[in-house]
């Protein structure tokens, strides 16, 4: 008869080359060698416990197992999400008032750790692991990113009460079918043979040869990419502008999109979302800004809702994941070498969500430096809300349309 350690000897050489409905029929056929008392020995030197050799030895006896399958069907324990099917649910309810980024994209962010989401679905009656919570998010397309990781400059006191407040008009407009755009200007790119970040697919050896510098003078042209994006329809509209990023370059392109396109999808609206980041050519402090609002709020009638995302978070706007990356991923590797090719790469951007996205070359000059006067800022009909209104607030026309 085997010793104890002939028989742990046997289990340990022949392990790693069996999967798990093999080792069961394994470790079975030896207890039943062994007879009585075989089954613990068994246990006791191959690791798995009395009543994974018990059923071992019941499979030997039965039908064998469909080829493939280690596991009769129904077979092991029942997803937790099966037993508690508002689990999912409910963690994604608790998730998304601070989820950043966008819903629909490979990648989300929240602020929350996994044990604190199972500690607060436990108190909801929805018992769950850490560790399973982790798992769900991943499988939702969550990640956990450190403060180090997200930081972006001194975090306001009210930054998480505002994206909640953003969250709330937005979702208040959609179901009401009114549109909202999130709205920004893309870094100025270089026109001309310039390295362009990336890399793309290109016969061995023939790698595309561009200047050695780019730091060209004042006189090199830029362009301004300045995009809308409209969140009910997955649909970006893109403004290049050839002069200056400017609050009246940021206003003519979401009049541009109007134009083009808002007026006819939404022919019965008479206002408008736009979230926007708080600096740059469509800031909060930007009194340029408002001034060209109010005059596209009199030329269209509409009622124009503006909420910034808080200092130092620019990054969660969403023209910035369901635009700009897609742009930037399209278009990477790619000299941009005149103004035709940028029209033509932005244009041409498509994802496997159905984005579309059109673009236009905008010439118009936007000289810098116009000041708006106290007399002028009066005359703008703001009515900012009782939160933040610095931060969200609405501009009237002075006449209906």
């Amino acid at each position: 008869m085997d010793s104890d350690a002939q028989l742990a000897q046997y289990f340990a050489s022949i392990w790693p080359h069996l999967d798990e409905h093999a080792r069961r029929l394994v470790a079975a056929n030896k207890a039943v060698e062994l007879g009585y008392g075989g089954v613990s020995r068994v246990s006791h030197a191959c690791g798995l416990s009395r009543v994974t050799v018990t059923k071992g030895v019941e499979e030997l006896l039965a039908t064998p197992l469909p080829p493939g399958r280690i596991r009769r069907e129904g077979g092991g324990r029942r997803a937790l999400t099966l037993n508690d099917p508002d689990l999912a649910p409910a963690l994604d309810r608790l998730v998304e008032p601070t989820a950043r980024g966008d819903p629909e994209s490979p990648l989300r962010w929240t602020c929350k750790s996994a044990r604190t989401l199972a500690a607060e679905l436990t108190v909801r009656r929805h018992p769950v692991s850490h560790t399973k919570v982790t798992q769900l998010l991943k499988q939702d397309g969550y990640s956990l990113q450190g403060n180090r990781k997200t930081e972006e400059g001194e975090d306001h006191p009210d930054r998480d009460a505002q994206f909640r407040h953003i969250s709330r008009a937005v979702k208040a407009a959609l179901r009401a079918d009114e549109p909202v755009i999130s709205v920004d200007t893309k870094k100025k790119e270089l026109i001309g043979n310039y390295q362009n970040q990336g890399r793309q697919w290109r016969p061995k050896g023939k790698a595309r040869k561009v200047q050695g510098h780019d730091f060209p003078d004042p006189e090199v042209p830029r362009a301004y990419p300045y995009g809308i994006y409209d969140l009910g329809r997955n649909a970006g509209f893109v403004n290049v502008g050839t002069d200056h990023d400017t609050g009246a370059f940021a206003v003519a392109s979401i009049r541009g999109w109007w134009r083009a396109e808002g007026r006819s999808l939404y022919p019965h609206t008479d206002r408008l979302l736009i979230t926007a980041d708080a600096g740059g050519s469509n800031g909060w402090r930007l009194r340029l800004w408002k001034w060209e609002l109010q005059g596209l709020a009199d030329q269209t009638g509409l009622a124009l809702s503006v909420c910034h995302f808080p200092p130092g978070t620019s990054k969660w706007n969403k023209v910035e994941h369901r635009l700009f990356s897609f742009i930037s991923s399209n278009w990477r590797g790619e000299p941009l070498r005149d103004y035709e090719t940028v029209v033509q790469l932005i244009a041409a951007t498509t994802t496997a969500k159905g984005l579309k996205v059109t673009c236009r070359l905008d010439h118009s000059k936007y000289p810098v430096g116009r000041k708006i006067t106290d007399k002028e800022f009066m005359q703008i009909n703001l009515k900012p809300d009782k939160f933040h209104g610095e931060w969200n607030y609405t501009i009237l026309p002075n006449t209906r349309m």
